[in-house]
């Protein structure tokens, strides 16, 4: 079959399974939307400025990356259903705190911080206990349209729905109560999740080795396992400087490039979001929609590489419509290629080993990304947002035509197309002999 299937995207609801954890997803991101647009005008409402909205994104990043290896090594131990729920109640436990601290007046920047490092930590445990979980609740062929309605909704909610909310709820009230509402969505995501089934570990735990030995040598095990499959070394090195060069700008810089720039405030910053979000939605269901392409490793890169450029815009334009444009097209090129990452990964990884290296994905893209974040308010404000930009938009396009020539990619996808080769089994006994 081929050509144009949108109803494709649709198919895993068919598994009860999986409408119960897509429905206890789409509350849990609302609610990290909601955070986005909450924490900027929180700091903003401080006297804050880039520097300090640089300091609480960079502490989330750092809980992120210091904890994703041992959250991919629970989530190989440990059935992932109790992973997600501990996570989401400790997210809805440290925005409810907050929240109460917003509310009484009280609230500082250090504690914005701290907080968002906690939630860092938590999503260190959430994204590899959700990656190694999908394949027990879904047949292989369904992952791409797994993925591709995870694309839709991450977007769709949480750069979308989320800000608009958040955003409402500030111009009514004020960022606090934005918090108590996070806290109180927690509270249905995790009764949501509670109603999973629990799913065998994938793995036999028999021969693992027990206690601080044996997590170590798990982790070991899943570099091992990256450093001798070119593929996935080429993806991960390419995505770091990545990570480096546009996730700061993104994330500390456009509510900047929005408000002095165009004169918006949260409303306006909340339309730039939205922009990012219906991109890679319409993304997300394009690529979920059509058979895995035959070039899935190039086109998922160039996709990658091209779609940072409209980024250059942003620090020139003091048109909305453009940043939203702009947003737009991010969105649909990072949402695309996301989409073709993650089937990759659950069709080619061994399942034994999905949940470490979904945490080497996390941790090895993103080691750079508190630098980024903490370098992007000091350098946007010494060189200018529009020279910021430029080198987030232009560096992608040359690092990702690099990663494209020095791992041989076109070679790799020709030798193991996925409608052929089975998912796991015979690339772990061809990468480990």
């Amino acid at each position: 079959m081929t050509g144009i299937r949108l109803p494709r995207v649709l198919w895993p609801f068919a598994i009860g399974q999986f409408r119960i954890l897509v429905a206890a997803l789409a509350i849990s991101i609302l609610g990290t939307g909601m955070w986005l647009v909450g924490i900027v005008f929180q700091v903003r409402e401080l006297g804050g400025g880039p520097i300090e909205l640089s300091f609480v994104a960079a502490a989330n990043a750092i809980g992120l990356v210091v904890t994703v290896l041992f959250g991919g090594v629970a989530a190989d131990r440990l059935p992932q259903k109790f992973i997600l729920v501990g996570v989401e109640v400790l997210k809805g436990a440290a925005v409810a705190v907050v929240g109460v601290l917003a509310i009484t007046g009280v609230v500082e920047v250090w504690h914005l911080a701290l907080v968002s490092f906690v939630l860092g930590v938590a999503d260190g445990f959430f994204f590899p206990a959700y990656s190694a979980l999908l394949p027990s609740v879904l047949p292989a062929d369904d992952l791409l349209a797994a993925n591709g309605l995870e694309g839709v909704l991450r977007p769709a909610v949480m750069q979308a729905a989320g800000p608009v909310l958040a955003s409402a709820i500030i111009a009514v009230h004020s960022p606090a109560l934005v918090f108590v509402v996070i806290a109180g969505s927690q509270v249905l995501a995790i009764l949501g999740l509670l109603l999973l089934r629990r799913t065998p570990v994938r793995r036999d735990l028999s021969e693992s080795t027990p206690g601080v030995r044996g997590l170590l040598a798990d982790v070991a095990g899943g570099f091992s396992y990256m450093v001798r499959t070119p593929w996935l070394l080429g993806t991960l090195l390419c995505s770091t400087v990545l990570v480096l060069a546009v996730v700061g700008p993104m994330e500390v810089l456009i509510p900047f490039a929005v408000t002095d720039q165009t004169g918006g405030g949260p409303a306006e910053f909340a339309l730039v979001l939205a922009g990012f979000g219906i991109g890679g939605v319409v993304g997300s269901v394009l690529v979920a929609s059509l058979p895995l392409p035959r070039r899935y490793l190039t086109i998922m890169l160039t996709l990658w590489g091209l779609g940072s450029l409209p980024l250059a815009l942003m620090g020139i334009t003091s048109q909305l419509w453009v940043m939203v444009a702009a947003a737009f097209a991010v969105g649909f090129t990072f949402q695309a290629a996301t989409v073709i990452w993650g089937t990759l990964l659950q069709r080619r990884v061994p399942p034994a080993l999905l949940g470490r290296v979904s945490s080497l994905d996390f941790f090895v893209s993103l080691a750079f990304m508190p630098i980024s974040m903490a370098l992007a308010g000091p350098i946007g404000e010494a060189v200018g947002l529009a020279p910021t930009f430029l080198v987030a938009g232009i560096v992608p396009v040359f690092l990702t035509t690099a990663a494209i020539i020095l791992a041989r990619m076109p070679r790799d996808e020709i030798a193991h197309p996925l409608d052929a080769t089975p998912p796991a089994d015979q690339e772990a006994s061809s990468t480990s002999s």
